[in-house]
């Protein structure tokens, strides 16, 4: 594996792939390839698995734009899994920030680019697929961000017409996802789906929000850009028809305490042994707490220790749902009686299946929690059209 402690001042590229085992170990079976330019590999929908093993090879030393494209690959990696590789700020503006010629910047853009048509499978569980468009999830608001980077950058060399195609793109996306949440909104049945596209959509006007805080606020080539991108999910109602103010308001209305970050379910490393645990969009977690039940990675002791984990994020994220939905679905599908489970749990919490609360959620079927969710979205769809 490349030995560098350290890139340039930042993580070095065999302490970062580290960070990516550690999180999605599934990612690393099989043989290491032969080693390939890393530029090579990242129009391909998987080549972001073969760059991290690239990074693998003894003595491979990247290039600063093969150190940007792996710091994509680990972002891509870990964004939905429990621990994310903290690449963030590298993507979004260091790494556009410092001194590069035309080709290099040319080179990074060309990455961002393909790096959006990056398959997602087996590394996320928080899509949402209408019509069998191409899925949205949080991964393409990560992608906005960084290209926000790309942007700010053709913006100070001054090439207009590199700056438009990035923008171009973005604008693109951002289209694509109003009109896909539009076309949901407007079809009775696909309520819940609203609901997770509103996560996903103001989540992902966040991202862009937080790619735009590293360009200097001064730059007047970046104004139009900034009144056009910045701050969707809030004030500015003009873009993009509104859509992504409508979203917020659902999600604020409706799915906003679900928006934590799992740190209760961050320690437990059973839950990082396979893709099938990945955790989707909550509060609709039933089936992902059927999932945890019946696996047959699991031992009966994973599965307490994730049910405390969960029992501990009821007692602790005032507001959220999705827990306890999830333990409505384990108890649900729990092979065995729950007592045997319970004598697993650590001493504060043997009693947490006798909290009010839960209890509540284990009597709620998950058709009667969805049909309330959906009529929810509903009425908040309703309100927002007569606004």
């Amino acid at each position: 594996m490349a030995d560098l402690a350290q890139f340039s001042g930042m993580i070095g590229p065999a302490n970062l792939v580290s960070l990516v085992r550690n999180t999605a170990p599934w990612l690393f079976s099989g043989a290491i390839p032969a080693e390939t330019a890393a530029a090579a590999l990242v129009g391909e929908p998987r080549g972001w698995i073969t760059i991290l093993r690239l990074a693998e090879q003894p003595g491979w030393t990247p290039s600063r734009d093969e150190y940007f494209i792996l710091c994509l690959a680990c972002h891509h990696a870990t964004v939905a899994t429990y621990i994310p590789t903290d690449v963030d700020a590298k993507i979004r503006g260091v790494l556009w920030n410092q001194g590069m010629n035309a080709a290099s910047l040319q080179t990074r853009t060309q990455a961002a680019f393909a790096a959006r048509t990056w398959d997602i499978a087996g590394i996320s569980a928080r899509a949402v697929t209408l019509d069998g468009k191409r899925p949205v999830s949080g991964h393409d608001g990560e992608y906005l961000a960084v290209l926000t980077g790309a942007l700010a950058a053709h913006e100070r060399r001054g090439d207009a017409a590199a700056a438009a195609e990035v923008s171009a793109v973005i604008d693109g996306e951002l289209e694509r996802e109003a009109d896909i949440f539009t076309a949901a909104a407007a079809r009775t049945g696909r309520e819940l789906d609203v609901l997770r596209l509103a996560t996903v959509l103001t989540h992902n006007a966040g991202d862009l929000d937080q790619g735009i805080s590293f360009w200097d606020e001064d730059d007047a080539r970046l104004a139009p850009h900034r009144a056009r991108l910045h701050r969707l999910a809030h004030e500015n109602a003009a873009p993009y028809r509104g859509v992504f103010q409508t979203a917020a308001r659902l999600y604020r209305e409706a799915m906003a305490s679900e928006g934590h970050r799992n740190y209760p379910l961050r320690g437990v490393k059973a839950l990082r042994s396979s893709p099938d645990l990945l955790l989707p969009i909550a509060p609709f977690l039933e089936t992902w707490g059927g999932t945890i039940a019946t696996h047959p990675s699991l031992a009966i002791e994973e599965r307490a220790e994730i049910a405390a984990a969960l029992l501990s994020g009821c007692r602790k994220i005032a507001g959220q749902v999705g827990y306890f939905r999830a333990l409505a679905g384990l108890v649900e599908r729990l092979s065995g009686p729950l007592d045997q489970l319970i004598k697993h749990l650590p001493g504060a919490l043997k009693s947490g299946f006798k909290d009010p609360e839960v209890r509540r959620h284990l009597a709620l079927k998950e058709s009667s929690f969805a049909s309330s969710m959906a009529k929810k979205a509903a009425s908040l769809l309703a309100l927002q059209r007569r606004r």
